[in-house]
């Protein structure tokens, strides 16, 4: 009898166990197409608790997985050879992605393409709460120009994008500040408009009446590291430090003596200090932290979204950049500051804090459960643009 009644009650929490096992795994089937793909294609697909569902006909493949916020989901092949899986349920907003098929890190064909990661690959949006900030309206839309031109000082040809606002063509007359938006490592100047939805942003900030109309340049700032000689003997006695020194110099002397004058004579721009800002994500921060520190005299407003952040020290260093310098703007995703990496600069927000001590116009925001990703920046953005060119 006691035997009997062992064997009921393991049973009964085998199951139970079983049953609740089942409904953790077991998706809310109210999946549908993602916004970013390819006219037509039903996959992939999001639901409601965030989760990214692909599928792919590979019949001769012998293993297909979805690769996505660096974990392999594994996928399951049907009698037909199409394979079918998903993901965990992910952070709000896009996320790149690719399939590992036999090995072999592929783009999805049924997603749209974007460039991130140093390579074109896959794309896809999960719903946000706020999106509506980045959404397509029927309002007054700017325009996405591609800009081609000759750099003195790379002596190539480049291409950068450049945003003008609802009307820039119908008044002539009329004159723009400049913000130079920079794209993160990996990335490239189709970053801000492609992924980031700047464009957007900007003209439902300007039918809101909550951002003053500007010109918005994205131009390419990728940097390598540059190849060491392996014979040349290793310089021991100098400190090693990330980034190296004079790491941002190339990209500094194309803005200032390429990009800046090129804009100023192509475009209608308030071509002074008072009117030009400079800001980036990642990489493109710390390009930023760079460059308006070394040109106070060319830069009024800083914005550095999860690319490190003006110190103390800094303004120590470059007294006019106090001075002159309307606005330090500093943000990062909430993720970000749980296990933050401070680097050289120390704390973002004790810094931004301690410049405000010191007189400086400054502003911190951090981004609601979101890491080091797109969301995070746009979100960064929508805040940084009503502040700039406010007299």
């Amino acid at each position: 009898m006691k035997n009997k009644l062992f064997l009921n009650l393991a049973a009964i929490l085998f199951l139970s166990s079983y049953s609740l096992l089942n409904a953790q795994t077991t998706s809310v089937e109210d999946f549908i197409p993602s916004s970013v793909n390819q006219a037509g294609k039903q996959y992939p697909q999001v639901n409601s608790e965030g989760k990214v569902r692909v599928q792919i006909s590979a019949p001769d493949a012998k293993y297909v997985q979805l690769d996505i916020g660096a974990v392999k989901y594994d996928l399951t092949k049907d009698e037909n050879g199409v394979w079918t899986g998903e993901s965990a349920p992910q952070d709000e907003g896009f996320h790149y992605y690719q399939l590992n098929i036999d090995g072999a890190s592929v783009p999805d064909p049924n997603s749209l393409y974007f460039y991130g990661a140093s390579r074109w690959g896959s794309g896809i949006e999960i719903p946000a709460k706020d999106q509506d900030f980045y959404a397509l309206k029927e309002v007054p839309h700017g325009q996405v120009r591609e800009q081609i031109y000759f750099s003195e000082t790379s002596k190539d040809m480049r291409r950068c994008f450049i945003y003008t606002p609802p009307g820039y063509d119908n008044d002539l007359t009329k004159r723009y500040p400049v913000l130079y938006l920079q794209h993160g490592g990996g990335e490239d100047e189709t970053g801000w408009s492609n992924q980031g939805r700047v464009n957007l942003i900007m003209d439902n900030l300007i039918a809101e009446g909550k951002a003053r109309p500007f010109i918005i340049v994205m131009d390419n700032g990728t940097w390598r590291m540059p190849r060491r000689d392996e014979n040349a003997p290793r310089d021991t006695t100098q400190p090693q430090t990330w980034p190296p020194k004079n790491w941002a110099d190339g990209f500094m002397n194309t803005l200032l003596n390429d990009i800046i004058p090129m804009v100023d004579k192509e475009y209608r721009t308030i071509a002074n200090q008072e009117y030009r800002a400079m800001a980036g994500l990642s990489m493109g921060g710390m390009q930023t932290r760079v460059i308006t520190l070394a040109n106070p005299d060319v830069f009024s407003y800083v914005g550095m979204f999860s690319g490190g952040s003006i110190s103390p020290k800094d303004i120590q260093n470059s007294p006019a950049f106090k001075e002159k310098v309307k606005l330090v703007f500093i943000s990062y995703g909430g993720r970000e500051l749980e296990n933050p990496r401070r680097g050289p600069w120390g704390d973002p927000k004790e810094n931004t804090k301690a410049l405000q001590d010191a007189g400086m116009n400054t502003h911190f925001y951090v981004s609601p459960l979101t890491a080091h990703e797109w969301q995070s920046w746009r979100r960064g953005f929508y805040q940084f643009a009503p502040l700039l060119f406010n007299d």
